[in-house]
């Protein structure tokens, strides 16, 4: 046969590549994340609002961590129309650089004071949000990456391994910022010891980058372009034809976010403030802040590497369980899996005070099992929510489902469960029925969901 009449197979990505670039961008993207996150808690309140009392500065604080989910639905929709109409390649390289660079320039920001009163925490605002606009175009696109490269029957297995970006990204930002508290002193911490894993989050940026850059775009993918169904404009598509599945998926996120949120940023917050008037006191004549009783919330009176250690020990359940979930998922259907799933997170925030309210033994046995929960909950999310749309919309559809869901689910849930929190007094079990009223949100839109576990995602073309 002669070389003009051979059929060119279209090229494909190696699993080790596939799984690995997959992993390693989300790692780095909720590496820069959790960053972020954990100074929100540790450095930012004392930073950048050094005038206002201790809980309206944690308050502050979290507000502008919530900037992020309110540009993610934004970076969706911009990511989504690049990656659906050019390709998850670079959309995907685009992603982790914008979040990369973002990162590496909070470690730069001076405290608020002086001339940087006000520019201080307005520029940690702008490149909060420009995280934010990163974020809504990774998930999708490593959850792509994996499940439209997956052997038929081992799509929620591939799926596992963006998701596991999560946990070992949190690892990695926690861990480092537990040395960095027990190895130098409290003054050298707030000077310039936080700033490290900022600025070391250009090495991991370089590493994804490397990795990412040698992918080839997946069959499905490929297919759109060959059989010239490429849409002008996807996110017009996605909510005139796909709206359904969208919303769904919304509220199938839902709970997801509200755990994890809960049991990161929340739990530590209330994990380490102090647990008597006495401590109260004290810990404000350490920070240099006027104390008042009156306005005074009782957490648990840990120390914060100590707690961030107990994170870490919480978050590695989190990454076994989210290896689990794939070959669950599976076998059962991402559907009932993630039904059974989500009524034990219902079950699991009714029962909050039972680990949060004795003491630190019940605290890190609810870490424990609440992170469980979530790497079971949140390992099925990257098959099921882009098997959800056809190939030609799956980048728009599954991200803007995603990161609309982090908008109701993630940005107000530490806030609020801070209010539930202050408004009882010390007692949580204001949020624990606030999780389990997202678990029951959660179930009615899995019950109204179709079963995706059988769908062929290269033929599921419009």
């Amino acid at each position: 046969m002669s070389q003009a009449n051979q059929t060119v197979a279209p090229k494909e990505n190696t699993r080790g590549r596939v799984l690995f670039a997959s992993m390693i961008g989300t790692t780095v993207e909720f590496f820069d994340f959790y960053a972020y996150a954990t100074a929100s808690v540790l450095v930012f309140p004392t930073l950048f609002f050094p005038n206002a009392t201790a809980i309206n500065a944690i308050l502050s604080s979290f507000a502008i961590f919530g900037v992020a989910f309110i540009a993610r639905p934004l970076g969706s929709i911009v990511f989504g129309h690049y990656g659906d109409k050019l390709g998850r390649k670079g959309t995907l390289v685009a992603s982790l650089l914008l979040m990369g660079i973002a990162t590496f320039l909070m470690g730069f920001l001076p405290a608020a004071q002086g001339h940087w009163t006000v520019l201080a925490p307005t520029a940690l605002v702008i490149l909060r949000f420009a995280q934010g606009l990163a974020l809504g175009g990774e998930w999708s696109g490593a959850a792509l990456l994996a499940t439209e490269n997956a052997p038929k029957n081992k799509r929620a297995i591939y799926g596992t391994f963006p998701q596991l970006g999560a946990p070992v990204g949190f690892i990695l930002a926690n861990l480092m910022f537990v040395v960095l508290q027990t190895t130098l002193t409290a003054e050298q911490f707030l000077a310039w010891g936080w700033r490290v894993p900022f600025y070391f989050s250009a090495v991991m940026v370089i590493i994804g980058l490397w990795v990412r850059l040698k992918l080839v775009e997946s069959l499905s993918f490929q297919k759109v372009l060959n059989e010239k169904k490429v849409v002008k404009s996807p996110f017009s598509v996605t909510m005139k034809n796909h709206w359904r599945p969208t919303l769904a998926g919304t509220f199938i996120m839902l709970a997801t976010y509200v755990l994890f949120y809960l049991m990161t940023s929340f739990t530590l917050t209330y994990g380490t403030t102090a647990a008597t008037i006495e401590q109260g006191q004290a810990a404000a004549d350490a920070a240099g802040k006027t104390f008042s009783a009156e306005g005074f919330v009782p957490g648990l009176g840990i120390e914060r590497p100590t707690f961030l250690t107990m994170l870490i020990i919480g978050v590695v359940f989190f990454g076994i369980f989210t290896v689990v979930s794939g070959p669950l998922a599976e076998k059962f259907g991402r559907r009932k899996f993630l039904i059974w799933v989500t009524s034990g997170i219902l079950v699991f925030g009714l029962a909050w005070t039972l680990f949060f309210g004795p003491g630190q033994g019940a605290a890190m046995a609810g870490l424990v099992v609440g992170f469980t929960l979530m790497g079971l909950t949140f390992g099925p999310m990257a098959s099921f929510l882009p098997e959800l749309f056809p190939s030609n919309v799956r980048y728009t559809g599954s991200a803007v489902a995603y990161n609309m869901s982090s908008v109701i689910g993630a940005a107000p849930a530490s806030f609020v469960a801070i209010a539930l929190w202050s408004a009882g007094k010390g007692n949580t079990m204001g949020v624990g029925i606030y999780l389990a009223i997202a678990a029951v949100l959660t179930l009615v839109a899995l019950f109204l969901t179709r079963e995706t576990k059988d769908m062929d995602m290269e033929e599921f073309v419009e």
